[in-house]
């Protein structure tokens, strides 16, 4: 069992920064592909990012995110991180870490095993 917990959220003017934190409670996170998912309301959970789970590997969903959020890991404390710049209101969602017990990490939600409870990003114009 991995428990996942986000923070890091909030509410941000458009053009902000914010950094994302997930901590994973399982002194195997290394065994784990990791990604970041959101959800807006009203519509489906979508992939934002993955890393697999020697960081070596990244993967972001396309125009949307790409060139300002990156992924990154740090296996010793046991978190992934999402840093998203340049936010637009678009932006806007509930975000979710989930875990995967395989290398490389997938942009389908279907394959994730564990997931955190979210953290809302809000992003005013």
């Amino acid at each position: 069992q991995v428990q996942l917990v986000e923070s890091g959220g909030g509410l941000v003017q458009a053009g902000g920064s914010l950094r994302l934190s997930c901590a994973a409670s399982r002194r195997t996170f290394s065994n784990y592909a990791m990604g970041w998912f959101r959800q807006a309301p009203g519509k489906e959970r979508e992939f934002v990012a993955g890393i697999s789970w020697s960081g070596g590997s990244t993967s972001y969903a396309d125009s949307s995110v790409k060139g300002r959020f990156t992924i990154s890991r740090d296996n010793v404390k046991n978190t992934v991180y999402l840093q998203m710049n340049s936010l637009k209101p678009e932006d806007t969602a509930v975000y979710y870490c989930a875990a995967k017990g395989t290398y490389h990490s997938d942009s389908s939600p279907i394959g994730f095993d564990y997931w955190g409870q979210g953290t809302q990003v809000t992003v005013s114009s």
